[in-house]
């Protein structure tokens, strides 16, 4: 018997292809030349449930994924896209499949298929369920997992439970020649190869979809004819579905019931005119878009628009499932349209973007700083000891913030890489949320530790993804124009680095060692930042004067950045008591969300092991304890 639509928990299962792409990164270079490759999540139906979770429905994947780090790469990434993964089946014997692509020119986009015994492609009609198909108010099938016999029946198989259940059956033509064997493994790109094999495959699904997408070559295949109103009229005589045809810059024409004379008679929505930088993923953010509105009930004009602009965004964008855009960042777009032909110019859709598309963090951090690098050094020149000691020692404050996470979430650490290598290495067993500096410190005007060592975006680029990017800077409102503009021009340097690499940022502002510090000093700061265009992720702030003070930071965050994760509060080698005082002094303060204390926790215990007065243990449990009171502090205020 069908199941009331009410029973539904998800909007979309998407089934068939899941694979790690890697896109070079030399633009305009034959793939035989690339250097480096980024990685991406891929696969036309991993792409739409990661492109439709974005846009706001429920989604869900059915595929393969190899017993490896690549399959793990998908799983977690999936998850941390809100994709539901009960349909993602581990193979023990296969391989994830691999695309190597690249942008040869906006008409060249050369792909290699690595696929040979893939995961995916052994999906088996066993790990399709009833009951999980009739969880969703519609499946996708993809016509590229109708080429391999025990795919095609998985794929046939959920249409069955779809239409016994009277969910909705929607159809992406999906063409690859090649992975119908009609064109080399060097074809990756090839679009269109006539065969009546395809069609007669393609032609058995028809009868059973409610909405068929296809670009005007994949409706050739389809519909056996490489004149497109003849290939939809048979695709009408064949199915009663609605027809989507994608037109590239030209849009979508859209059929919903007999085929007019011309097919510029079809329902239309607007289209978005941008710069071509890479097609690769384009269908799978318009599917993404039409779906969104499709299974809301939008009317076809409005499903048109929202499609039209998805695609508009992943022409002009490099990758394919990391820059499908979000609903925030749809809604922005179409609101305000935007100055750049290639949207990935534009800053305030990219900032949504990446602020609506980085990693989830916890809601609130408890961080033991100990990155500092001139403090610790002076400490140990102080008593006689090699400075080789302070890796030693930052290995050991790790430790003690291990002990008080205990696996708990939310708590980090901030560590630099100059003497704290080992201790990164070591803080990575944990699941803390972990920043490193970027400033040589004490430097004013601000000055960065990487300028004397390289590039600071080939450093930003060797740290793994989840690192923060920290930025120190001493700056005043009375400050000279030319101190402002040095450390100004750092700063957004730092930003555009940032920016570039996928690396979050951290700014800490400390105002009150060159002038007073009054209501709307830090807020005066943080506002000309913000004119300037720098957006940090996060910022780290001293001790406000008063309840107004942090009511005027918050106005700031709430006004120029509302995507802003919060602040976190700094301890200037302030004694225990005080640093609590701060704490309850900030509790009404919408925008603080958690601390990153150092010398208040570690600096007499530093002093104590660098002299040899105390053994790594002690130094642990007396690190541990300080931390411990901060942080039973903080979750108690």
């Amino acid at each position: 018997m069908p199941t009331a639509a009410s029973d539904t928990t998800l909007d979309v299962i998407a089934i068939g292809r899941s694979s790690v792409d890697l896109y070079g990164q030399q633009i305009g270079g034959r793939l035989e030349d690339m250097g480096t490759f980024v990685k991406a999540v891929g696969g036309c139906p991993t792409n739409i449930a990661i492109g439709t979770a974005r846009l706001g429905l429920k989604s869900a994947v059915i595929t393969r994924v190899g017993d490896e780090q690549m399959g793990r790469f998908i799983l977690e990434q999936l998850e941390r896209e809100g994709v539901e993964t009960k349909g993602v089946v581990t193979d023990p014997k296969r391989l994830t499949a691999l695309v190597i692509l690249g942008v040869r020119d906006e008409k060249t986009f050369p792909l290699i298929f690595y696929r040979s015994d893939c995961a995916d492609a052994a999906l088996h009609e066993s790990e399709i369920h009833e009951a999980f198909i009739a969880s969703a108010k519609a499946i996708v099938v993809t016509g590229t997992h109708f080429a391999l016999p025990d795919a095609a029946a998985a794929q046939k198989k959920a249409i069955r439970f779809a239409r016994k259940h009277g969910r909705k059956v929607v159809f992406d033509v999906d063409y690859r020649p090649n992975l119908w064997g009609l064109a080399g493994h060097a074809a990756g790109e090839e679009r269109y190869v006539r065969s009546d094999n395809v069609t007669r495959h393609l032609q058995e699904i028809l009868p059973d979809c409610d909405l068929i997408v296809g670009t005007e070559e994949e409706l050739h295949a389809a519909g056996g004819s490489e004149d497109t109103l003849t290939a939809i009229r048979t695709i009408r005589g064949l199915s009663t579905a609605t027809i989507v045809c994608k037109r590239g810059p030209m849009g979508c024409v859209v059929f919903t019931g007999a085929i007019p004379a011309s097919i510029e008679d079809g329902i239309k929505g607007p289209g978005f005119p941008v710069e071509v930088y890479n097609v690769l993923g384009a269908g799978d953010a318009f599917m993404s878009g039409f779906l969104r509105g499709f299974l809301r009930d939008e009317p076809i004009e409005t499903c048109c628009a929202w499609a039209n602009a998805c695609g508009a965004f992943a022409v002009s964008r490099l990758l394919c499932s990391p820059e499908s855009p979000t609903f925030p960042e749809l809604q922005y777009f179409l609101k305000h349209g935007s100055q750049h032909r290639a949207l990935r110019h534009d800053t305030e859709i990219n900032h949504v973007h990446w602020a609506t598309t980085r990693r989830p963090q916890p809601a609130g951090i408890m961080a033991l700083a100990i990155d500092h690098r001139a403090q610790l050094e002076n400490m140990a020149d102080a008593v006689g000891a090699p400075r080789e000691r302070i890796a030693a020692f930052k290995t050991l404050a790790v430790a003690a913030a291990a002990r008080v996470a205990a696996g708990r979430p939310g708590f980090g650490m901030l560590i630099d890489g100059k003497h704290g290598r080992e201790a990164l290495f070591r803080a990575g067993d944990h699941d803390f949320w972990i920043a490193r500096p970027l400033e040589l410190p004490g430097s004013r005007p601000l000055e960065l530790e990487t300028d004397a060592t390289g590039s600071l975006g080939a450093t930003l680029a060797e740290w793994p993804v989840d690192h923060i990017a920290k930025c120190l800077c001493f700056y005043h409102p009375d400050d000279p124009a030319e101190l402002k503009a040095a450390q100004e021009a750092v700063l957004k340097r730092v930003a555009l680095a940032c920016r570039q690499v996928g690396r979050e940022l951290l700014v800490e502002i400390i105002a009150s060692k060159h002038g007073p510090l009054h209501d709307d000093t830090t807020a005066q700061v943080m506002e000309r930042l913000y004119a300037i265009g720098i957006r940090p992720d996060w910022w780290k702030l001293e001790t406000q004067p008063s309840p107004a003070a942090w009511q005027a930071i918050d106005t700031m965050i709430a006004t120029r950045d509302p995507y802003c994760r919060g602040v976190l509060l700094l301890g200037l080698d302030a004694p225990e008591d005080v640093v609590m005082q701060a704490f309850r002094g900030s509790r009404n303060a919408a925008s603080v969300k958690g601390f990153a204390v150092g010398r208040t926790i570690f600096g007499e215990v530093a002093r104590a092991w660098l002299s040899g007065a105390i053994d790594d243990e002690a130094a642990t449990v007396r690190m541990a304890q300080n931390f411990g009171k901060l942080a039973a502090a903080w979750e108690s205020r």
